[in-house]
């Protein structure tokens, strides 16, 4: 997502979303009797309903990033999907009219990077990188919890700990239950 597209969405979405944008204080006790307007538990509503709305602003902000980072992901990708194709792809033809005919709009055209527009770039790519190996951690650490209690739960089965002591008797009870409805169906 351009940063043009980035500031429309936070412009247009996040600066009226506020409350007091759309409605002030005073305009809120309004809409409430006479009698009732100079009661605090107005003031504590109008704080509780501007709570939930900054909530809600803070999520769409979030989604609003993370379809910042995704777009500069999929930007990345095309960019090597690109290079991939022409690397593997060297036909001659395309090489023949690029020297008489110089670059055109068929032939895919690689960004000749400086200092200064690379640097940005690969904080972008470190930025990334970071975020999705804290996420893999973030995955690991899940998955190491469950195969413990996975291994917990498997040990205390073998040496016939159960977590709800009674287990034992609803299923030999269920057991007997369920005989007795064999042998009367017999």
């Amino acid at each position: 997502m351009a940063t043009n597209e980035a500031t429309i969405l936070r412009n247009y979405l996040l600066l009226p979303a506020r409350l007091p944008t759309i409605i002030s204080l005073q305009e809120f006790t309004s809409l409430f009797p006479k009698s009732q307007q100079s009661s605090p538990q107005i003031r504590s509503l109008y704080r509780d309903l501007q709570q939930q709305r900054n909530i809600v602003v803070d999520g769409v902000s979030q989604n609003i990033d993370a379809q910042i980072r995704q777009g500069k992901a999929l930007r990345r990708e095309v960019i090597k999907a690109r290079r991939e194709a022409e690397l593997e792809e060297q036909d001659d033809e395309i090489e023949i009219e690029r020297m008489l005919f110089g670059s055109t709009s068929n032939t895919v055209q690689s960004k000749q990077h400086t200092l200064m527009t690379i640097l940005p770039d690969m904080d972008d790519a470190i930025a990334d990188m970071e975020r999705e190996i804290q996420t893999i951690e973030e995955e690991e650490g899940t998955l190491l919890e469950s195969i413990k209690k996975a291994v917990g739960n498997m040990s205390d089965l073998r040496y016939g700990r159960f977590a709800n002591p009674k287990l034992k008797d609803e299923v030999l009870d269920g057991l007997e239950r369920l005989q007795d409805t064999c042998e009367r169906k017999i």
